[in-house]
Parts: structure tokens; sequence; C-alpha cells
């Protein structure tokens, strides 16, 4: 008797999850067809950008590693002064798990380190900066969110670098990320320091 009524649930239960196909009407479906763009043409969007760095050449970079790596690409540099990275958020974000369950949002303090480990790429190339030397998140200020930043946002991050005082070791940086244009996080002011 338990067999069958395990059977039964098991059965009743897939059933009951079991995906329903649904028909549109031909001038829903017609809609659809005239406003439908294509990945092909999507992708073109981004065919002129240029990678600068990639993945693997930012881990020779920065010491990070999942899940706190935090620059997918960089895909505009100038040595010593500015860098523009992406990060693609997906679902399977570690800080999902927690903040928050039902709503996930990209945690704000995550979205300055991902700046900060931009910073970190053109800070580390910079002259005075051994190979193996590590900068240090020494401060921020000035930092201001705009809007949340969930699963399947691109992230597009640029740094500046404001001051490099090659003698102490210090750098600092302003740095603005962007979801679609808009932007998401501003930061006035980081500070970096050299540990050898």
């Amino acid at each position: 008797m338990k067999l069958f009524l395990s059977l039964l649930f098991t059965a009743s239960s897939a059933m009951a999850f079991m995906p329903r196909m649904t028909s549109l009407s031909s001038s829903s479906s017609t809609q659809l067809a005239e406003s439908f763009t294509g990945a092909k043409d999507i992708s073109a969007l981004t065919k002129d950008l240029k990678t600068v760095f990639t993945t693997e050449q930012i881990d020779e970079i920065l010491p990070h590693r999942y899940p706190f790596a935090l620059v997918d690409k960089v895909i505009e540099y100038e040595a010593g002064k500015r860098a523009v990275g992406v990060k693609c958020v997906t679902k399977n974000e570690e800080f999902f798990n927690g903040h928050f369950p039902s709503r996930p949002i990209m945690p704000g303090v995550m979205q300055v380190e991902a700046l900060a480990q931009l910073a970190g790429i053109v800070c580390l190339q910079m002259e005075g900066a051994a190979p193996g030397a590590v900068f240090f998140f020494a401060g921020v200020d000035g930092v201001k969110w705009k809007k949340p930043v969930v699963p399947g946002d691109t992230l597009v991050m640029e740094v500046e670098i404001k001051k490099w005082n090659a003698k102490f070791g210090l750098a600092k940086a302003t740095g603005k990320a962007y979801v679609d244009g808009g932007l998401v996080v501003e930061v006035d002011e980081m500070t970096f320091a050299l540990a050898k």
C-alpha cells in the first residue's frame, strides 16, 4: 500500500509540474515577429568593442579569485590613468543566496569592490608596483547608489586614477558604474595602499 501511495503521489506531483503549452493568437504573434530583433543584430551592438584584458589576463594581474573576482574583462584601458571594465551579473553569484533570496540585489559594497578591482588593474601596472604586489583598499568617500543591480545586468564600470604617489605607494581614484546606460553607483574617491 505504501508503495502504491508513493507511486500515486509521484505521478500526480509530476503531472502538476508538467509545462502547459499555450497558443498565441495570430495578432499577438504578428506583433512579436515585427518587434523581434534577434541575437545577431543585438550582439552586433557590441561588435566594435575590443577586449583589452581577458579574464585570464586579469587573473595574472589581480590576486582575487572566485567568488570574489568581480571584473570579467577590460574593454578600454589607458595605462596609469583609467579603465573601463565589465562584470556580467548572473543569478549564480554567491551573494544572491542571502541578499535577498526572494529579491536578489547585488550588494552595494560588492559594486564598490568591483570598481576597486578595476582600479587595481590600473594601479598594479603603474611604475613602482612590483610584480606580486597587492593594493589594499584603504578608504572610500562619497558613494551614491542610484538603482539596484540585479541578476542579468551587465555592470559597465569606469575608473580614473586621480593621484599616484609612488614613494608612499598610495593611489586615489574615482569610479562609476552603469547598467543599460543608466548610472547605478558612483564613488567620489577610493584610496589604495600598495603592500609589497
